[in-house]
């Protein structure tokens, strides 16, 4: 008589987490990167349609107005240890609708800041929060699929707004624009209408769940001096900046590089960015299952040595005959690829593994701020270095990646 083998859950073998009871959550993650998507790359065309104002004085408008929002997550910091995850995390997609909704009323230089700000002041307040809604969605040991699900939600979504904010904008006209952004304002109202809605399983009264673990909770003393004083999240912080920096080739120095650097077509950069939203959407939780065996600080390293990799191949291509350059482009993205679905989820753990929970907030908000420094300050670094020579930005990326590889197995230690 033979015993049959016990099947294994469809859920199981994709690597999703438990998400019974969350649907608002993934839907509130889902409709966020849709609405991030479908102005992300049509804000400057946007205003440079609808105002008369040239498209660098509405660039330096934009660009003001990111700079003055950089301490934004250093401000939300406090506020998620004394409120929780899911009322910031929903006051900031609220603050981004009125924002989004505010720039059909943005005429001049001032006011295109003025948007902009509150715009980024709310989108930092909800990615800075994002990491505290996985922990009040998690179940024990699912954090890691939780955020793999989250990467692939925010891929998916950038990936369908961006498309669908093409064909709109391809209808060309002021009309096509500002449908554009009223439809961008609605999706962010309906995530805050979602997040505000939801009620995770075993909450407290103030956060609507998971009470002393991700929301309202005892602060401990000290505040960011404290987090300041922690030496292992520090390091964690400086190894994060490094995968900004990596992320960053995807909307400043693909294309450049492409087209400048290599004399390549545009239609080159926009496959690749597509072979990069597609690989990440199919394999991101499929990778976090077959990885969370392991430590999460050696599976980071893993990541930024493919990194690593990846920017070393980029580099190679300016160098290598023209048959073999469109091959390599494709070998190299699709191992820049799989170091983006290896590390992200284990990094984003780590993020909330070594924190204080009694100022958890606090310690997000300085992870957050390694986001935001590095995505202003590695536009101009990059650009910078392709100007004196195509392969400069690669071989810069290459050695900061190579570097997070000591720096993370000394975190190891101390962990």
């Amino acid at each position: 008589m033979t015993t049959a083998t016990p099947t294994t859950p469809l859920r199981e073998r994709l690597g999703l987490p438990t998400t019974a009871g969350r649907a608002r959550l993934i839907g509130a993650h889902l409709v966020d990167s849709l609405g991030t998507g479908l102005i992300l790359a049509f804000t400057l065309v946007y205003f440079a349609g609808t105002t008369g104002l040239s498209v660098a004085a509405v660039g330096a408008a934009v660009s003001t107005a990111r700079l003055l929002a950089l301490p934004t997550a250093v401000a939300v910091g406090p506020l998620l240890d004394r409120y929780g995850a899911r009322p910031v995390a929903t006051a900031g997609n609220a603050l981004s609708a009125l924002a989004y909704g505010g720039f059909l009323l943005a005429h001049q230089a001032w006011q295109i800041v003025l948007v902009c700000l509150l715009a980024q002041i709310g989108h930092v307040a909800y990615w800075t929060s994002s990491t505290g809604l996985v922990v009040l969605a998690a179940d024990e040991g699912e954090r890691p699929r939780w955020f793999a699900l989250v990467q692939t939600l925010r891929n998916a979504g950038l990936g369908l707004g961006g498309a669908l904010g093409a064909v709109l904008a391809a209808g060309g006209g002021a009309g096509a624009l500002r449908l554009l952004v009223v439809l961008n304002a609605a999706s962010y109202a309906l995530a805050a209408a979602l997040l505000g809605t939801w009620r995770p399983a075993g909450a407290g009264p103030a956060e609507g769940g998971a009470g002393a673990e991700a929301g309202a909770r005892t602060e401990s003393p000290g505040g960011y001096r404290a987090v300041l004083r922690d030496r292992r999240y520090l390091l964690l912080i400086a190894v994060n900046l490094t995968f900004v920096f990596a992320s960053m080739i995807l909307s400043m120095l693909l294309a450049v590089y492409l087209t400048e650097g290599l004399h390549r077509g545009a239609w080159t950069a926009g496959t690749l960015l597509v072979l990069n939203g597609v690989q990440v959407v199919l394999t991101q939780s499929a990778v976090a299952r077959r990885l969370e065996r392991f430590r999460p600080t050696r599976v980071v390293a893993a990541g930024a040595l493919l990194n690593a990799l990846a920017f070393a191949l980029f580099a190679l291509v300016a160098a290598a005959p023209g048959w073999a350059v469109l091959a390599g482009l494709f070998a190299a993205m699709a191992v820049y690829n799989l170091a983006e679905t290896v590390a992200t989820p284990f990094r984003e753990d780590l993020s909330v593994s070594l924190a204080d929970p009694g100022r958890r907030g606090r310690y997000l908000a300085l992870y957050q701020l390694s986001w935001n420094t590095g995505q202003a300050v590695a536009p101009g670094l990059l650009t910078l270095l392709l100007a004196r020579a195509a392969v400069l930005p690669w071989l810069f990326l290459l050695v900061l990646s190579a570097a997070a590889v000591p720096a993370l197995l000394r975190l190891e230690r101390t962990v």
